[in-house]
């Protein structure tokens, strides 16, 4: 039976240090697993402009002996041309799996009901789940023990929030979510995030106070325009001012590293030199950007492989 990854919201405490065990693996001996996609191709369906996802995908890929196929939607939207429903169960006619980045959820919703092969979250408005398996493995690599790691993220709450908090909880993590007022997280998130920390022993803390973020190890932050968001900067600039990581924030929190997806505006919700910094791990987030989808593919397409 096939199995997506369109969110991590349903994964276990174990299913996920597997996961993360396994990207450690692969990063450490990429030869071994050189063929464990042999023969396989995979869909790259985007309707939203790419860097890091597009390239770590297509070179990991590369990287496994698979073979990828990149549509660009991003002219458009995929609703439209054709059904959703009829795209993907054509894909999946000839496509060993489907990534996905792409505005909407319900459009992932629509790709995996309608394919009978994986379908992979690349992105969409509500969760990030590739770039939550490269934002832990990058802090296991820091950190032995996940259940002792405080991280606070400042700023938009959005999309990667989301799945920092989902997966971080169950990994036993205290996970603090510090946003403006009318920046919060979706609420329902919140309840099932609350819920998995009562389930995996992580603790969630949502605040509008960026004191709340004191005694974190990592902090971590976000472009405060989403992509496509149309808000001029002067106005998200008055909102977020206070919000801004620097190295005043690192110094009063004690915080040992910051971290962000990217793309990052300089000296705007980070500081430039805090990037440049040696407690920056942005660069290393991005390659283990390759390292953690490598692992969600062999998982979710190469099981045998594995188990040789």
């Amino acid at each position: 039976m096939k199995q997506d990854l369109l969110s991590f919201k349903d994964w276990t405490a174990s299913q996920l240090i597997e996961l993360l065990t396994l990207a450690k693996t692969i990063k450490a001996n990429p030869k071994a697993y050189r063929t464990a996609l042999d023969g396989l191709s995979i869909v790259a369906l985007f309707e939203k402009p790419s860097l890091r996802t597009r390239v770590s995908f297509d070179i990991g890929i590369n990287k496994l002996g698979g073979h990828l196929v990149y549509l660009d939607s991003q002219s458009n939207k995929l609703a439209g041309r054709e059904d959703v429903k009829d795209m993907g169960a054509n894909l999946a006619c000839w496509a060993d799996a489907i990534v996905a980045r792409v505005f909407a959820h319900s459009t992932l919703e629509e790709l995996a009901e309608s394919a009978n092969v994986p379908v992979v979250n690349a992105l969409c408005d509500m969760y990030h789940p590739c770039q939550a398996v490269a934002d832990y493995l990058t802090i296991a690599e820091h950190y032995d023990d996940l259940s002792k790691v405080k991280l606070a993220y400042i700023g938009d709450g959005n999309n990667v929030t989301h799945s920092l908090m989902l997966v971080g909880v169950a990994l036993g993590c205290e996970v603090v979510v510090v946003t403006p007022k009318g920046h919060e997280v979706d609420p329902e998130i919140v309840k099932l995030t609350q819920s998995r920390a009562t389930e995996f022993g992580g603790t969630l803390t949502i605040s509008n106070d960026v004191d709340a973020a004191i005694g974190s190890q990592v902090l971590y932050t976000d472009t405060w325009l989403s992509m496509g968001d149309n808000t001029p900067l002067a106005d998200i600039k008055d909102i977020f001012t206070g919000f801004e990581i620097d190295e005043a924030l690192m110094a009063k929190t004690g915080a040992d590293y910051v971290m962000h997806c990217q793309p990052a505006h300089r000296d705007l919700e980070i500081s430039g030199s805090l990037i440049d910094s040696d407690q920056s791990l942005l660069m290393q987030q991005a390659e283990n950007r390759m390292h953690g989808q490598n692992a969600i593919l062999v998982q979710l397409l190469a099981n045998d492989f594995i188990a040789k």
